[in-house]
């Protein structure tokens, strides 16, 4: 499972707050190209997100997508974050 966090780093307190959360899972493929499943977690909170995770049925997922036929050899992990939010809907 690949994990995508979005933090905001204060620069004037340092203070850390997670915004939001990915999870993508491989769920299929050969070595060279592979299939995903990918979710955004429901909250705004590092605790909230905790909790999304631990549910992961439709209460803790506020959107879920695919990704089938990545190169995964080929192409950077970031290719994979790109195609599994376009997939879910984000960036329209």
């Amino acid at each position: 499972m690949i994990v995508v966090k979005v933090e905001l780093w204060s620069a004037l307190t340092g203070r850390r707050t997670e915004l939001a959360r990915m999870v993508i899972d491989n769920v299929g493929g050969t070595e060279q190209v592979g299939d995903y499943r990918c979710r955004t977690l429901r909250g705004r909170s590092e605790d909230a997100l905790d909790r999304a995770l631990l549910r992961m049925d439709t209460t803790g997922t506020q959107r879920e997508g695919k990704v089938i036929g990545h190169a995964r050899l080929r192409e950077h992990v970031w290719n994979l974050v790109s195609k599994a939010l376009s997939g879910m809907g984000y960036g329209r």
